[in-house]
C-alpha cells in the first residue's frame, strides 16, 4: 500500500470555505490497486474522492480516478477543479494547463479568471447528449411528492435523469423521499428549473442515493447536461448556474460546440498525509 501520501479536502466551486463540495485529493506516486482506493473513499465518506498520479515524463499530464463512498465513477467536475486546485496551489506545478487522463478521455484544466475578475479554474468538459423522454414514461405522482410543482419535461442524460420544474423556489424546498428514486435504475437525478430573476441563469439540485450520494451539494458533471439543455432554451452560449444545496456553488458555464466549460473556485478545508499503516 502507498506510504503516507500527501492527502487535500478542497471546497471546489465556492469562493468561500465550508460552502461548495467539498473533495478529498490524494496524491499517490504510481498506480494501486482499485480495491485500496474505494476502501480510502469510504472511509473520508465524501460525495468523491480523487486520486491523482503525475506522468514522470509530462508535468502537464496526470492520471485521475474518482470513487464514491460505495463506487468508482466515470466523471466527476468537482473533484476535478480540486484536484488542478491542488497540483498548483499546493504541489507548485508551473503548468498553465493540465490534462487529466481519466475513464472518460483526457479532461483538461487551465487557469481562468471568472468573469467578476477572481482567479478560478476551468474544466473543458464533454458535453453530455440529451435522448427526448415522454412524462408519461415516468410515475410523476411518486416524483412531484412533496415538489409542489410540476415535472415539465424530461430528458436522459448519460447515466443520470434530467427533470425539468416548473417553479425554481418549490426545487429550493423540495424534501425529497430517496426511496422514490431507486427504481430509476439511473446513476443519479438531475432537477432543475429556470430562475426568475436571470442571475443565476437557472439553478439544479442533484441526488445520487443509488451511488451512495444521496444529495451532491454542487455537480460538475451533471452541468455537461444542464448546460446543453438550458443553453437551447434559453438561446445563450454562456450562463450562469447555481445548484442549491445546504452548502450551494456557483459555476459559469459556456457551451463550446461539443465541449462544456465550467469556471469554479476552490479553497483547501485540510492538508495532511494518509497513515501509512492505511
Amino acid at each position: 500500500m502507498p506510504s503516507s501520501p500527501k492527502t487535500f479536502i478542497v471546497d471546489a466551486f465556492t469562493h468561500g470555505a465550508l460552502r461548495g463540495n467539498p473533495a478529498a485529493v490524494v496524491v499517490l506516486e504510481q498506480n494501486v490497486e482499485a480495491a485500496w482506493m474505494q476502501m480510502i473513499a469510504a472511509e473520508f465518506n465524501l460525495s468523491e474522492t480523487a486520486f491523482l498520479v503525475p506522468n514522470l515524463e509530462d508535468s502537464e499530464k496526470w492520471s485521475l480516478r474518482w470513487f464514491t463512498p460505495t463506487t468508482e465513477v466515470d466523471l466527476c467536475g468537482h473533484a476535478t477543479l480540486a484536484s488542478a486546485y491542488v497540483i498548483w496551489t499546493h504541489l507548485q506545478s508551473t503548468a498553465e494547463t493540465l490534462r487529466f487522463q481519466t475513464r472518460s478521455g483526457e479532461l483538461q484544466a487551465r487557469r481562468a479568471d471568472t468573469p467578476d475578475g477572481e482567479s478560478g479554474v476551468a474544466l473543458n468538459f464533454p458535453r453530455c447528449s440529451l435522448e427526448a423522454m415522454a412524462l408519461d414514461r415516468l410515475d410523476l405522482t411518486n416524483l412531484e411528492s412533496g415538489l409542489q410543482a410540476s415535472i415539465v419535461d424530461a430528458r436522459i442524460a448519460g447515466e443520470d435523469l434530467l427533470l425539468v420544474v416548473s417553479d425554481a423556489q418549490s426545487l429550493r424546498r423540495y424534501r425529497p423521499d430517496f426511496d422514490l428514486f431507486r427504481p430509476l435504475s439511473r446513476r443519479g437525478l438531475i432537477m432543475t428549473a429556470a430562475h426568475s430573476s436571470g442571475d443565476p441563469s437557472f439553478v439544479s439540485r442533484f441526488f445520487a442515493p443509488n451511488v451512495g450520494v444521496p444529495e451532491d451539494p454542487v455537480t460538475g458533471s451533471a452541468h455537461c447536461a444542464l448546460m446543453p439543455y438550458w443553453s437551447e432554451q434559453l438561446g445563450k452560449t454562456e450562463l450562469i448556474a447555481e445548484q442549491w444545496s445546504e452548502r450551494g456553488g456557483r459555476l459559469h458555464l459556456a457551451l463550446k460546440g461539443d465541449r462544456v466549460q465550467m469556471i469554479g473556485q476552490a479553497r483547501t478545508f485540510l492538508q495532511g498525509q494518509l497513515s501509512g499503516e492505511s
